[in-house]
């Protein structure tokens, strides 16, 4: 097995370019832009090194703190979902690893993407490995991602990487009007939740299946 995977390749654009390849062959993730994106983000940087030689298969990893790094499939399908486009304003909850916020940085740029992250020790690490790979635009803090970050509110787009009980209310304070919310939601059993925001604040909500995202912390839950 070769470091990336079970194909022999020590490859790592390789590996994504494969990756990218079954995830479009198995219909999981069919926009151009989105398999770009996912493409150019080397995935293993993100990935901690006892795990690296699984990175680009399509599962979940432990990334340290009770988190981990969502399956690439289910990235691209939440990027599918919030129709990303370039100059917007993307609120992330739930930094982890760092790695869907690089993916949403090549699609949106670096400078629109606003990431909170529960856990001071993941921060600091994301920070530091999206700096040395090119994405420190991205703005990263420490928080309850349940307040959402209001200082660089509205968002055009937000989305989250944990499962809350409800939508935070706050979060979706923060979304302008028109603006569309991907999140899994529930506790137990998890439905992926999409959100479009109208102007009067109701959301034209709908859901996408089931799924199992780690719990989020903190807030009043």
């Amino acid at each position: 097995m070769g470091l990336f995977g079970g194909d022999g390749s020590d490859d790592p654009s390789a590996r994504r370019e494969s990756m990218v390849a079954d995830l479009r062959e198995r219909g999981r993730v069919t926009d151009e832009a989105v398999q770009s994106a996912m493409a150019t983000v080397p995935r293993h940087a993100f990935v901690p090194e006892q795990h690296r030689d699984r990175s680009y298969a399509d599962r979940t990893l432990s990334i340290g703190e009770g988190q981990t790094i969502s399956a690439p499939h289910m990235v691209g399908i939440m990027a599918e979902l919030l129709s990303l486009s370039p100059g917007q304003r993307v609120l992330e909850v739930g930094t982890g690893c760092g790695y869907h916020a690089a993916v949403t940085a090549e699609l949106v740029g670096a400078d629109g993407v606003y990431s909170v992250e529960y856990h001071d020790s993941l921060a600091e690490q994301a920070r530091e490995r999206l700096g040395e790979l090119g994405y420190g635009g991205i703005s990263i803090r420490v928080g309850d991602g349940h307040d959402g970050w209001p200082e660089h509110a509205p968002y055009d787009r937000a989305y989250l990487t944990c499962a809350p009980a409800t939508l935070p209310d706050r979060v979706l304070d923060q979304l302008r009007p028109g603006g569309r919310i991907v999140a899994p939601v529930g506790r137990g059993q998890q439905e992926l939740v999409v959100a479009t925001k109208r102007d009067d604040g109701s959301l034209d909500r709908r859901t996408n299946g089931g799924v199992r995202f780690v719990p989020m912390v903190g807030g009043e839950e």
